[in-house]
């Protein structure tokens, strides 16, 4: 799975006019599924998400986690993030996850980032969203964790 972390002092999601979900500070996730990948690989990222020392302590130094300032999560799908730009000017998508594929793994991600933190809002799989954000910082941190070898399949 791959994911866009983007550290926020406030971000929300417009689908046809109207906000579906909105934090303050935070992190605004963008998700992406990826071929072979599984509950295992999306239990990775968000357990990085949720742990990830970016935020400041007191001394102004980045040593806080999410979770340690109960900040909020926007959790977003995004297919984009799995581009492949080596073949030209148009970018191939196919190492992205199947719709299904992708709708479960995302939903995944919210339903275990829902029970493990008490601020999550989302976007909606597959909709024409808008998204909205100030990026603080900016910090904006890529991450990835390739599908495991030894599986293929979505728990």
């Amino acid at each position: 799975m791959m994911a866009l972390l983007q550290r926020v002092s406030e971000a929300r999601v417009v689908i046809d006019g109207k906000v579906a979900g909105e934090i303050g500070h935070g992190f605004l996730v963008l998700v992406c599924a990826e071929q072979g990948d599984t509950t295992a690989e999306a239990d990775k990222l968000l357990a990085k998400v949720l742990k990830l020392r970016v935020f400041s302590d007191d001394a102004g130094k980045m040593n806080r986690s999410v979770q340690d300032l109960e900040g909020g999560l926007l959790i977003v799908s995004q297919f984009t993030l799995a581009a492949d730009l080596k073949g030209g000017n148009r970018p191939s998508f196919t190492n992205a996850a199947p719709p299904a594929l992708g709708r479960e793994l995302y939903e995944y991600v919210v339903a275990q980032a829902k029970m493990l933190h008490p601020v999550v809002e989302t976007g909606e799989f597959g909709a024409d969203m808008k998204v909205q954000l100030i990026n603080d910082g900016p910090v904006t941190i890529p991450m990835h964790f390739p599908p495991s070898a030894s599986t293929g399949q979505a728990a």
